[in-house]
């Protein structure tokens, strides 16, 4: 039971209004109205008489309702101040931090067609509400990054402000930078001050309470410590929640034909029972296909869809859930998909003769991807070649027991050799070294996806330990490698090893058995598609809030983005490098323009199972046989969650308002009667 009145003034305040009280008594002492009237003598002195006995305090009360309705009006003012309610949560401390969740997920609506958002958003509104004079209270929002909506006030007035300015986003769930964030503001740096002795600590720590409303699509917070955070988990949703949601929808060339296209749809059912689903298929407004696909509980299913011979445009995948299926996420109900004019990856291949790696480089899937041209380092001089490299006609540039003095304005793979780079060039070892074994490699790295190096067995190799930012691909006995590393816009791959190489006497030497492997045209095919973005030209879909990069070369150099709404913004693409482009927060089909002509498409999908998956998570109790939210893991705490129908607290001040019009208006229906007790 929460107490019956809430202070919200300070002594000032409350002073300047008792002085009201006294203030109505001495108007009405001090206004005396006498009419002039010509009497006889004797009746002025009874008149007079009468005049001063009707002035006297209890004769003026009296006869006044005026005075009395006034009087209530001020009381109940003041007691509506004073915000007289029952049946809510205290809020016990000083200083409040509230974390909204405003991720994809917070768009789910569980009941009532309002979403998870608008129901934390609700409930923070009634903690605001319960703020004392001597309280105050942060506004923290977060999806895969946090933003700080408002600082610390103790003004409730601008909280609420802060409240009607959080908009969904659909963007994935990253708690850690929120978590960071009001970790500044609740732990300070300590400021240590020394006085002709030992240093003490001049920042006193207080504790801060942290309130989370999240629906917990997330998962735990390893090595991060709440110190005088004392946090408090709100879950907000249903562990009875239903979702539909396409997952994965891209193009590629038919396995049959090189000029027809499939298209790919993945469905997850994040649900407890067996349903089917609708899926319409569209290319710029016009139907293509439609299918109806059965989606097991809690699985992913696909289909694949034939296009035919399908030039360019824009495919829209619509997903329709059956009436009996309560559908609780519609951001991700539709997907998008670019279809544009096919154009080979350009890769240059420079080698003194490879004749294995030419193979691994012309096989049937490559070919279908990419455009290979084989030179020899000779005929890198040829003034035209260098003018196609700095022109940035190649995408991706190989460079087999070959290093150039200059970097090109491309991505690179270096076989057997370091870049010319001074990160590079100090960092790794300059002598080879023999026998390496193979002991770990990266196999979640685009590069390596579905590479067994186990049986691979090497002579001798560079070891490679890239610059600052870099990533490790491969490990051995020997140490790193293989490598990758960003060069601004651009990355470097470097494989430590030769697969052929040539002695003092010119004969060629086999160094690896890997070319023998099955492995070794798929790494020639990631290398393609990841370094040669042969994938990006191929799918053209990106997840909502990360930064695009495109290659626009050959286009002017004002380029006009047209977001999905209709809104436009003009930029400027760089002379070398990647254009970069990162306002991509809405979904849908995003066109570049360039001189009135549209040179580039790309599409924004959430694709994010995690998001989709809108069930609260729950636990089973074995002992009480109930469900409960599952508890949160921050650091080493682990956060169980608090009720999540929070009794609100209800207030009269409302209605006591109501009240101070209605004596108002029977106040000014009186003076204009004339009527008098």
């Amino acid at each position: 039971m929460d107490y019956i009145f809430r202070n919200t003034l300070g002594p000032a305040a409350w002073t300047a209004i008792g002085l009201v009280l006294p203030a109505i008594f001495a108007l009405y002492f001090l206004k005396l109205r006498r009419t002039p009237l010509e009497v006889p003598s004797t009746y002025l002195w009874h008149r007079v008489i009468e005049d001063l006995r009707v002035n006297s305090l209890w004769q003026r009360l009296r006869q006044s309702l005026l005075l009395l309705l006034q009087l209530l009006l001020v009381l109940l003012a003041m007691l509506a101040l004073l915000r007289p309610g029952w049946q809510g949560q205290r809020l016990e401390g000083k200083k409040f931090i509230f974390v909204i969740d405003n991720s994809a997920s917070m768009n789910t609506e569980d009941a009532d067609d309002a979403t998870r958002l608008d129901a934390a958003k609700q409930q923070v509104a009634a903690l605001v509400d319960q703020l004392e004079s001597d309280m105050s209270a942060m506004i923290v929002t977060f999806s895969d990054r946090p933003n700080l909506a408002q600082e610390f006030t103790d003004n409730r007035r601008l909280l609420r402000k802060a409240l009607e300015r959080i908009e969904p986003t659909a963007r994935q769930t990253e708690i850690r930078g929120a978590l960071e964030l009001a970790d500044g503001f609740a732990n300070p740096e300590k400021v240590i001050v020394e006085e002709n002795g030992p240093a003490f600590d001049a920042a006193a720590p207080e504790p801060v309470e942290l309130f989370l409303f999240s629906d917990g699509r997330f998962g735990p917070v390893e090595g991060f410590s709440l110190g005088n955070l004392k946090p408090k988990y709100l879950p907000i949703g249903s562990p009875e929640s239903e979702n539909l949601a396409i997952t994965a929808f891209n193009t590629r060339r038919s396995e049959n034909s090189v000029n027809e296209r499939q298209a790919f749809v993945q469905i997850a059912n994040a649900s407890s029972q067996d349903t089917s689903a609708e899926v319409v298929v569209t290319l710029d407004g016009t139907l293509l296909d439609a299918a109806d696909v059965d989606c097991p509980a809690g699985q992913s299913t696909s289909y694949t869809f034939r296009l035919g011979e399908v030039a360019s445009g824009v495919l829209q995948a619509k997903l329709t859930a059956p009436a009996a299926f309560k559908d609780a996420l519609d951001l991700d109900n539709t997907a998008y998909a670019v279809l544009d004019p096919v154009r080979d990856t350009r890769v240059l291949l420079v080698t003194p003769g490879n004749t294995t790696l030419e193979i691994a480089l012309n096989t049937e899937r490559t070919q279908r991807l990419a455009e290979i041209k084989v030179v020899t380092p000779e005929e890198l001089k040829q003034e035209e070649l260098k003018r196609q490299i700095q022109a940035e006609v190649f995408d991706l540039i190989i460079y087999d027991q070959y290093a150039p003095e200059q970097m090109p304005p491309s991505n690179t793979l270096f076989i057997g050799r370091i870049p010319p780079l001074p990160g590079w060039q100090e960092e790794s070892g300059k002598e080879p070294v023999f026998g390496p074994q193979i002991i770990d490699w990266q196999r979640s790295h685009p590069l390596l996806n579905l590479v067994e190096l186990g049986n691979v067995q090497i002579i001798d190799t560079i070891e490679v330990d890239p610059p600052p930012g870099g990533t490790i691909l491969i490990d051995s006995t020997k140490g790193p490698i293989a490598a990758i590393a960003p060069r601004g816009a651009f990355e470097d791959a470097v494989l430590g090893f030769e697969l052929v190489g040539v002695d003092q006497e010119g004969n060629v030497n086999v160094n690896t058995n890997w070319p023998r492997s099955f492995s070794f045209p798929n790494f020639c095919l990631n290398t393609i598609e990841y370094l040669g973005g042969a994938s990006q030209l191929r799918d053209s879909s990106f997840r909502p809030g990360k930064s695009v990069e495109l290659n626009l070369v050959g286009v002017e150099k004002e380029v006009t983005i047209t977001l999905p709404d209709g809104q436009q913004r003009e930029r400027q693409r760089p002379e070398k490098g990647k254009f970069t482009f990162h306002e991509t927060d809405q979904l849908g089909i995003y066109e570049v323009t360039s001189g009135g002509k549209t040179v580039r498409r790309f599409a924004v999908n959430l694709f994010d199972r995690e998001e989709s998956d809108v069930p609260l998570r729950v636990r089973q109790d074995d002992e009480d046989k109930v469900q409960t939210v599952e508890s949160l893991s921050i650091g080493y705490v682990d956060v169980d969650a608090a009720q999540r129908e929070s009794p609100a607290r209800k207030e009269l001040w409302q209605w006591l308002l109501v009240a101070v019009l209605a004596v108002l208006v029977l106040e000014w229906y009186i003076y204009n009667r004339r009527v008098y007790v």
